[in-house]
């Protein structure tokens, strides 16, 4: 008997996740599995050294439609995205946070932007929208402008949230953009967003909510530069082609 095709594939990378995993995992699957279509759910563990593998275990003993995906060291954000994207087989791909910042229900504002045409949507935390909340330190609100300035430098001009860890693509844009990423950082969502803006897919950017959650992976001063360099390599790659 034929497998049906995941109506919705959700990719969530996870690195040393098995403290903040567990609720959105469930939450996640409580949602897809309400919704009477097939879904799927993918977990990338990105190499961890604890027990987010045993976590993903049990709960695909419970629900057959979610999978672990190992990685057998951390290769990073974007190349841990990239393997669950291409791993997937459902006609609409969202790559989500594994801490839940973004509720999954979400979904849904995204899928409105789909029914008007778009072929990637990405959600974001710095459109004005009434009826949604975003909760965030003061420093992130900083870095978070000062990031997106650059990245309109880099050619993202219409885009006011770049990495918004909450996007959703087309089956077949995300294979094509998934295969040609190269940028295995947290500066990967440039890279895709330039490369969409190549193929002249019709991107929208949808405001959802957002609650900043302790213990993330990005730090700004960490992190900032290296993700800096990614974009910049990105773009002069891009620029060539």
């Amino acid at each position: 008997m034929p497998v049906e095709r995941p109506r919705w594939s959700v990719v969530i990378p996870a690195f040393n996740e098995e403290a903040r995993l567990p609720p959105y995992l469930e939450e996640v699957v409580t949602f897809l599995a309400g919704r009477g279509e097939a879904w799927e759910v993918i977990v990338v563990d990105d190499g961890s050294a604890d027990g987010t593998a045993a976590v993903v275990r049990a709960a695909a003993g419970r629900y057959p439609g979610v999978r672990l995906l190992r990685l057998p060291a951390n290769r990073g954000k974007g190349a841990a995205v990239r393997a669950g994207m291409l791993a997937a087989h459902g006609d609409f791909r969202l790559f989500a946070d594994a801490d839940g910042a973004t509720p999954i229900g979400e979904v849904k504002r995204l899928e409105a932007a789909f029914a008007d045409g778009a072929d990637v949507v990405i959600g974001s935390r710095a459109l004005a929208d009434p009826a949604v909340c975003v909760r965030a330190r003061r420093h992130r609100r900083w870095a978070g402008r000062v990031f997106n300035a650059v990245v309109r430098g880099a050619g993202l001009r219409r885009v006011a949230d770049s990495q918004c860890g909450f996007k959703a693509f087309r089956g077949p844009c995300a294979e094509t953009l998934f295969a040609a990423l190269e940028t295995r950082g947290f500066g990967f969502d440039v890279e895709l967003l330039l490369r969409a803006g190549g193929h002249g897919y019709r991107v929208a950017e949808v405001a959802v909510n957002w609650t900043d959650r302790p213990g993330g992976k990005a730090g700004v001063l960490r992190h900032g530069p290296a993700m800096l360099w990614q974009i910049l390599r990105a773009r002069r790659r891009l620029g060539r082609a």
